[in-house]
Parts: C-alpha cells; sequence; structure tokens
C-alpha cells in the first residue's frame, strides 16, 4: 500500500466535538457485569450510543458534515443513502437547520428507521434490495438533480464526527486497554481509530463484522478494497459490502484486528444485552457484544484489562426484538 497520511486530524475531531455537544448527548458509559465477571475476566464497559440523539452514533457525523457544508450547498439540498441510522441523523440535522433532505434506503431498510426517518421530516425514497444499490441511486439523483450528498462514511467531516466517541472513551476512561467498534463502510471505527491512537497509540483496537456481510474485513486481510457480501444480516446498519476508499486506509493502518461473528452470535448478544444489561441494541449495535461472548478476541486483550465494547444503536423494529425472544424462548 502507498504511505499513509490520514486525512482527518485529531483537530479536526476535536473541533467536531466542540460542534457536536452543542446539541448531541455525551453518551454513558456502564460496566457490564455479565460481560466482565461470567465472559472476559476483565472490566467490560459499555459505551452506550444507542441513547445518542436519533437513537445511533450516527448523529454525530451528520450534524458535523452539514454544519461544514456552504451556504448554497445547503439550499441545494443535501440527500443520503442509509438503511436507517445515518438517515435519521440526516434528517434531524437537516430539520434543525432548515434544511430539504431527500433519504434512499434499501427495500426491507427496518420499519421503524422509515418511519423515524419520515417523522423526522425527510423524504424517503425506497430503492434497491441492498446498501450499495440504494448509494449507487444516490450518486445518480444527486448528478441528476443537484442535490448535495451527505455519505455516510467515507467523508472526512463525517469520520471526524464519529471520532468524538473516541475522545469521550479517554475522558470517561483514561486508561481503557481494549475498545471493541462495529464496523460497516468504515466511519465510525476510522474517527474512533484516529482519535484513540494519536492520544494513546496503545490502546489495542478491534472491529468487528457479520460473517454475511464483510467488505471492510475481506478488504483489510486482502490489503485491498474487496466486496463481500453473500447474504442478508441481522446487523443491517453495518451491511456494506464495499468499504470507503478514505475509511479503508484509515482502517487498515489504525485497527489491530478484525474479528467475524455468525448470525446466531449477533442474536444471542441482542438477547443477553436486553436480559441482562437491560439496554436495547440493534444487530450492529450488538457485534462487540457477540464478539465477546463467542470467545472471538484473544484473552490477552481481555482478561484483567479494560475493555469498552461500543454499542452504536439502539434503533430496531420491535417485531424483530419479539423474534429474537421467540427463537431463544420458544
Amino acid at each position: 500500500m502507498p504511505r499513509f497520511q490520514n486525512p482527518v486530524t485529531i483537530h479536526d475531531i476535536k473541533k467536531a466535538a466542540h460542534l457536536i455537544h452543542q446539541v448531541g448527548r455525551v453518551t454513558p458509559l456502564i460496566q457490564s457485569m455479565f460481560l466482565s465477571r461470567d465472559v472476559t475476566g476483565g472490566e467490560v464497559y459499555l459505551k452506550l450510543e444507542n441513547m445518542q440523539l436519533t437513537g445511533s452514533f450516527k448523529f454525530r457525523g451528520a450534524f458535523n458534515k452539514i454544519n461544514h457544508l456552504s451556504e448554497s450547498e445547503k439550499e441545494r439540498g443535501v440527500i443520503t443513502a442509509s438503511a436507517g441510522n445515518h438517515a435519521q441523523g440526516v434528517a434531524l440535522t437537516s430539520k434543525l437547520l432548515g434544511i430539504k433532505s431527500i433519504v434512499v434506503m434499501p427495500h426491507g431498510a427496518p420499519l421503524a428507521k422509515q418511519q423515524a426517518t419520515a417523522g423526522y421530516g425527510a423524504q424517503v425514497v425506497l430503492h434497491g434490495d441492498t446498501f450499495d444499490e440504494a448509494h449507487q441511486f444516490m450518486e445518480e439523483e444527486a448528478a441528476d438533480k443537484g442535490y448535495t450528498i451527505v455519505d455516510p462514511y467515507d467523508d472526512v467531516d463525517v469520520i471526524a464526527g464519529q471520532g468524538s466517541i473516541g475522545l469521550e472513551i479517554l475522558n470517561q476512561l483514561e486508561d481503557v486497554d481494549t475498545v471493541i467498534v462495529p464496523v460497516g463502510g468504515g466511519g465510525l471505527i476510522s474517527g474512533i481509530a484516529t482519535a484513540i491512537k494519536t492520544i494513546n497509540p496503545q490502546i489495542h483496537l478491534i472491529g468487528v463484522q457479520s460473517e454475511n456481510v464483510h467488505g471492510m474485513t475481506a478488504s483489510y486481510r486482502a490489503n485491498e478494497i474487496t466486496t463481500f457480501g453473500v447474504d442478508k444480516t441481522l446487523a443491517d446498519g453495518t451491511a456494506v459490502a464495499t468499504p470507503g476508499q478514505i475509511t479503508f486506509p484509515i482502517t487498515k493502518h489504525l485497527v489491530d484486528e478484525m474479528v467475524l461473528v455468525s448470525e446466531e452470535e449477533i442474536a444471542t448478544a441482542m438477547k443477553d444485552l436486553l436480559q441482562r444489561a437491560k439496554v436495547v441494541a440493534e444487530g450492529a449495535g450488538a457485534l462487540p457484544t457477540a464478539a465477546l461472548e463467542a470467545h472471538k478476541i484473544d484473552p490477552c486483550w481481555l482478561e484483567n484489562k479494560r475493555v469498552v465494547a461500543l454499542v452504536s444503536g439502539g434503533n430496531v423494529d420491535l417485531e424483530r426484538v419479539a423474534t429474537n425472544i421467540d427463537h431463544f424462548v420458544g
């Protein structure tokens, strides 16, 4: 790979954090006793981004990006593609700033996310069966109608916004040893990695994806951008088959390892977070917990260590919650 130069700096992330905290929340960091005592033998803390505005970390990047647009870009209206969480972040930010927003979502996107996005005032357009198909249509619509694209992950302002989570983690748990992050297109882990590794390169950073869709992991292992997606996943928020041109090199250079979990492991983690930690997590938000419970991470990074597992979002359909409960109880 060519010489790496990160286009996102710690200065960008600190500026983004200052901007975001004028409206958004500093989300809680709570210790999970069952993950600490029963699963890892370390101190495991959950970073609850499911309690962020719109129920997901995605508000951070969307808010930072849209606030950096020029007045002419805002006047043209913004468009994005999203399975639902970035959609809500764009929709709410646009409503707060009085900007027209269009959100392209794939058919089959969770109904709760569709309804919430429309409820924030965005025009929701359903197109394609996958995120990548929705993303392609978004680009075509932007070129045809002049909308300003707010990319869900492959954008330096979006990445900087997500990186504010890394600063919060370090403020809340200064001596953290290991941080575990869900990964889709890579905006979240790129931002967190930039923040954390700049301040303390010794912290071990792990990304987690579904076995069914893991473009970033496939790319990470192949040392080049690769597409990988074979089936749908409970972690719909991370169902990105091809990672970003900006996010891939950041992830490759700053993230220490990538691990994969099965659909059954994701479902188990969702159930246990709800039952044991009283935390509502969507599939993507449960990925780090799934990796811990399924013992996909070397114990050397967990035992007697301070570990943060990010719960990236909690926007899950009640029907899916009920189905998941029936799967384990029935």
